[in-house]
């Protein structure tokens, strides 16, 4: 079983992905943490990050580990490292190279091949499983986004401005949704859900009423 989520910086997403996989019982994925990732590993090799080609090669090869929510590069933990305001800068560059999204499609697919995933990102319901069992895609106003996001920064005790992080914000909506190769868009079989005023609980059990009602009615 795949249960799909796609959804902008903010949407929630991340959290009431790994909540809903925790109260299902089964596993998590989060397949932007893959690209966050391989934007680290290539800033710190001083890769060009317009190079596709070398990107390719860096991502079929970089030694990457998930253990629940913590996540490995080379053996060592980067789990905070990755959600740093430098990583949001440059991942969607990174993203973007057609050949760098084939290799993490695929690394993605066998992540998950034959087991339950709840699996999270931008092109999941469109791209990487668009048969998946259950599509949902969360949004909010991008005032609310850039506040949660604001704190969660804060929260991590990293040092960001405010009007910084809207720039960035703005900046990673408009390549997401405008990028060449798989942009983020809702499927048109995804279950919308705007979670502006939503608690992370009311978010998770709507989508656990969906699923439930989904699976009466098969």
């Amino acid at each position: 079983m795949i249960i799909a989520i796609d959804g902008p910086a903010g949407s929630g997403k991340t959290t009431v992905s790994r909540l809903l996989a925790k109260q299902l019982g089964i596993s998590y994925l989060d397949t932007g943490a893959l690209y966050r990732v391989l934007t680290l590993k290539a800033l710190e090799e001083n890769i060009n990050l317009n190079d596709g080609e070398t990107l390719q090669k860096l991502a079929s090869t970089m030694n990457v580990k998930i253990e629940g929510e913590r996540i490995y590069l080379d053996d060592r933990e980067v789990t905070v490292e990755i959600r740093t305001p430098l990583i949001d800068k440059n991942i969607s560059q990174v993203a973007s190279h057609p050949q760098v999204r084939e290799v993490m499609v695929n690394l993605q697919r066998k992540i998950t091949y034959c087991k339950d995933y709840v699996v999270e990102g931008r092109d999941i319901t469109t791209v990487v499983f668009p048969h998946a069992d259950y599509k949902f895609y969360l949004d909010a106003d991008f005032n609310e986004r850039l506040q949660r996001r604001y704190k969660e920064l804060k929260e991590k005790g990293l040092s960001v401005s405010w009007e910084h992080l809207e720039e960035q914000l703005r900046k990673r909506d408009e390549a997401d949704f405008t990028r060449k190769v798989a942009p983020l868009r809702k499927a048109e079989d995804a279950i919308y859900i705007d979670t502006t005023n939503l608690t992370l609980s009311e978010v998770v059990n709507k989508l656990l009423s969906y699923i439930k009602k989904k699976t009466i009615f098969r």
